[in-house]
């Protein structure tokens, strides 16, 4: 159960249902994943699935460009707070081991 994503993460919105929460265009949003800034899944027939920490992502990048941050930019930051989050879980993980109580 604890590899069950969070209701969050479950990528269940269309394209178009995302495009109305943001603002953005079908076309806009499709940009921003061919730069690697939003990764949606794709249902059996090739739709797009995205989710609502997607749809919060596609906000704060939208707000970024909005400042005049370039999508470079926003991938280097992005890249970054990925690692330190993948760092944080590894070492919890690592702490979990050795420390952790183990189910009888």
């Amino acid at each position: 159960m604890d590899n069950e994503p969070s209701y969050k993460d479950k990528k269940v919105i269309s394209i178009g249902v995302v495009s109305e929460l943001t603002g953005l265009t079908e076309r806009k949003i499709r940009y921003y994943e061919e730069k690697n800034l939003i990764f949606p899944q794709r249902s059996n027939r090739g739709y797009r699935k995205y989710s609502f920490s997607d749809v919060e992502r596609l906000m704060d990048i939208a707000d970024q460009r909005e400042e005049g941050v370039t999508t470079k930019e926003i991938k280097h930051e992005l890249t970054i707070k990925e690692r330190k989050e993948a760092k944080k879980k590894m070492i919890k993980g690592q702490l979990n081991a050795q420390f952790g109580v183990q189910k009888k």
